[in-house]
């Protein structure tokens, strides 16, 4: 069965959440529900995605900005036809260019078809995405979370959400994946929006200190 959420039951999720986890409890309490984030299903998302990949989300948006200046609408046969130098001035790695192109190559032969994606398994999902290079378990897990609002991911490679976990239950900076990926586990099978209150933890710490004891 195929895990979701909606902005119907994400609010629920959350207080589903937090009566199991006090830590999360108190995250709610202090700063409120999480935004919902999300992203349409499409190429943009994707592009956004590999774009954000190491760098700050401040960068990435700028890159994706410049790139919808040239283009319009974002759709990979315009994006095919773009030169080297016009990617350059889009702020695109070349690094980053290539595993774009690689995709919008693999979407504009239909190797690729996002809207099969809302019906398959997450597993699957990952399989068919992950075999394109540059593109891998982080971003097709912030795609699953983001573009399908998949429920059960916890992204391990996204540091903006380990560090706030290992913040919020008082672990050792240099904690283990094993123990962070435990720590995760008891959220299933809500991790995505168990996620999503780590984010909100993280932004709304650096926005204003915390008060939670041990913090």
């Amino acid at each position: 069965m195929i895990q979701t959420f909606t902005s119907a039951t994400y609010h629920q999720i959350c207080d589903t959440l937090a009566s199991r986890d006090l830590d999360l409890q108190r995250v709610l309490d202090l700063y409120g529900y999480p935004p919902m984030w999300t992203r349409p299903n499409n190429f943009e998302t994707l592009v956004h995605i590999i774009l954000e990949q190491q760098v700050s989300l401040a960068s990435a948006l700028a890159a994706l900005n410049k790139l919808r200046a040239h283009l319009g609408k974002v759709e990979p046969e315009a994006f095919l036809a773009l030169s080297d130098e016009t990617l350059r001035s889009c702020y695109f790695s070349r690094q980053k260019a290539r595993y774009t192109r690689i995709l919008a190559e693999a979407m504009a032969t239909g190797r690729i078809n996002l809207s099969e994606m809302e019906k398959l398994p997450d597993h699957e999902i990952r399989s068919r995405l992950g075999a394109l290079t540059g593109i891998g378990n982080w971003t097709i897990d912030v795609y699953l979370m983001f573009a399908l609002q998949r429920g059960d991911l916890f992204p391990a490679g996204d540091l903006a959400a380990v560090n706030a976990l290992k913040a919020l239950k008082g672990l050792a900076k240099d904690t283990g994946r094993d123990i962070i990926l435990e720590k995760a586990a008891a959220w299933a099978p809500y991790r995505t929006a168990g996620t999503m209150i780590l984010w909100h933890f993280y932004l709304s710490m650096r926005a204003k200190p915390s008060v939670i004891s041990g913090l």
